[in-house]
């Protein structure tokens, strides 16, 4: 299970893993005395126990031990001994983690697919479209929505009628900016995002 990439930002470390073992070889990687058999018990699918099992040994990585995920009503995760703020995401081949001690943050990672060219419409505004079509820059659209979705825990967010995204050229490494359109407060999000060839990825610290 290749570390691909681990950076700081803002404070936040975040992580990105590829992965390679099967849920077997995961599993024998976790130690600790903490309740991993009893909740994969729970998930049906191979691929979301493959997924619960790539993350915490990412996890166990990049905190240099073990430690236990818990989830709040909404599905927003967190751990149990209050050491950080997490935040979780993954796709196919793919976990990312990022942590942060007094801040919340956002994670969103996605593969690259052309479904997300059918979709667009839905979660885009035309503005939004109109500025690239590019498969990468809609996939970086969608994951940095993704990430202030997860950012603003709220129930009845809608991704096309309150969240936006000032346009931008797409790069390999960049930034994009990030509006809530649903709240007063109108919360601007400082969006960074990687656009690699098998996967797009945007991470956010929001520290207010």
């Amino acid at each position: 299970m290749p570390l691909l990439k681990k950076w700081i930002e803002n404070g936040a470390l975040f992580a990105i893993w590829r992965v390679e073992e099967t849920a077997e070889e995961l599993r024998k990687m976790l130690v600790a005395s903490l309740p991993y058999d009893e909740e994969l018990s729970q998930l049906k699918s191979e691929a979301r126990q493959l997924e619960y099992l790539a993350v915490r040994v990412l996890l166990r990585a990049v905190c240099g031990e073990e430690k236990h995920i818990s989830h709040y009503s909404s599905g927003k995760p967190f751990l149990t001994d209050g050491s950080f703020h997490i935040t979780i995401s993954h796709t196919r081949g793919y976990v990312a983690v990022g942590l942060h001690a007094t801040y919340e943050v956002g994670v969103d990672i996605e593969y690259i697919s052309n479904r997300v060219r059918k979709v667009a419409g839905r979660f885009m505004y035309p503005d939004e479209l109109r500025h690239s079509s590019d498969t990468a820059y809609l996939l970086v659209q969608w994951s940095a929505k993704e990430t202030m979705y997860k950012l603003l825990d709220e129930q009845g967010v809608d991704f096309l009628e309150h969240l936006r995204i000032v346009p931008f050229q797409l790069q390999t490494d960049g930034r994009c900016e990030g509006h809530e359109l649903r709240t007063s407060s109108q919360i601007h999000f400082d969006i960074h995002y990687i656009a690699s060839p098998d996967f797009v990825c945007t991470w956010c610290v929001l520290d207010r």
